[in-house]
């Protein structure tokens, strides 16, 4: 059964860093398109980042200039790097993703479970 898996999240100083990661479990030939996105208690979830199958980012203006998507297709992972974290940055985050699978019964579109990125001093 294929699966997103996130880690990286926990408790941060204000201006520190946290840097997120988004894998798949079961067998994935590839992850393409990956949005990272947040929600915050009593918020709507919101796209934060994204990056196309080529390789193109968007950011929320929120984040632009502080956050970095990235992936690496050697190892099927993605990332979201967050520098200069501010108290608004606190939300669950949640990576989504669009998995080629060696069984096109899998393929598709997935949602991690979430992490817990707290920026507090």
């Amino acid at each position: 059964q294929v699966q997103l898996v996130e880690s990286g999240g926990g408790l941060v100083q204000p201006g520190g860093s946290l840097r997120l990661s988004c894998a798949p479990s079961g067998n994935i030939l590839s992850i393409t398109a990956v949005g990272w996105y947040r929600q915050a208690p009593g918020k709507q979830r919101e796209l934060v980042a994204h990056i196309s199958y080529g390789g193109s980012t968007n950011y929320a203006d929120s984040v632009r200039g502080r956050f970095t998507i990235s992936k690496d297709n050697a190892k099927n992972t993605a990332y979201l790097k967050m520098n200069n974290l501010k108290p608004e940055d606190t939300a669950v985050y949640y990576c989504n993703a669009d998995l080629l699978a060696w069984s096109s019964a899998d393929s598709g579109t997935y949602w991690g479970q979430g992490t817990q990125v707290t920026v507090s001093s």
